[in-house]
């Protein structure tokens, strides 16, 4: 029998990361324990589609606001050159 705490009727791009990601873990679950009809299974499995593709585009996007930030954090630090700096290699010896 379905269980009604796992069927989430919001729209997946009303949900947080965190809560698709919840509700996708939990459908996996359901369809692992293999107790649904088919077509609940379906339809489960169906919504767990939707919600990994948008958990994978919202991740895709982060990750690309990350290297933006990196590449700005890169663009401003100050560039150091050391081949003008006096060798340290006689110390070791």
């Amino acid at each position: 029998m379905a269980d009604d705490a796992t069927k989430d009727t919001r729209k997946v791009e009303d949900l947080s990361f965190k809560e698709a990601s919840v509700e996708l873990e939990q459908i996996v679950r359901s369809l692992e324990a293999g107790d649904l009809e088919l077509e609940e299974s379906l339809e489960r499995y169906s919504r767990g589609v939707e919600l990994l593709k948008s958990l994978r585009e919202r991740l895709a996007n982060a990750e690309q606001k990350v290297r933006v930030l990196l590449d700005a954090t890169d663009e401003d630090a100050p560039v150091t050159d050391t081949t003008a700096a006096p060798s340290t290699a006689y110390l070791d010896e």
